[in-house]
């Protein structure tokens, strides 16, 4: 973070210098703002070339820990996921944990009522 805020820094010091250099030339408006943002972008590649190269690595390292991160997260939610389903198929092989949702008794108990012959109401 310190090098992004540091090349960040210099990114802005330069545009901020050339602007300037180019409005004590008399450059105004648009021209001042297209001149500075080029030279300053010129000049940055060359001068600001290792403060980049530890920006980019720091960014780098950063990324890759998130990475690792992520890669522990998605194996953790996996293993859950496998712990879930062993459970699942032990509760099926059970008969007496199963459930029967294909029919269902009326309400004085006479005679089954499947579920394809339930309607909704008003049809």
């Amino acid at each position: 973070m310190r090098s992004t805020l540091a090349y960040t820094s210099a990114r802005i010091l330069l545009f901020i210098v050339a602007a300037g250099i180019f409005y004590l030339i008399g450059a105004r408006g648009l021209t001042l703002l297209v001149l500075a943002l080029l030279v300053s972008g010129i000049v940055s590649l060359v001068a600001l070339s290792r403060a980049r190269d530890r920006m980019s690595s720091s960014l780098t390292a950063g990324l890759t820990g998130a990475r690792s991160r992520i890669t522990e997260l998605s194996e953790r939610l996996d293993e859950g996921t496998t712990a879930e389903d062993a459970e699942d198929a032990d509760d099926v092989s059970d008969p007496a944990a199963a459930v029967d949702t294909g029919d269902v008794e009326s309400m004085d108990g006479a005679e089954p009522v499947s579920s394809a012959d339930r309607a909704a109401p008003g049809q």
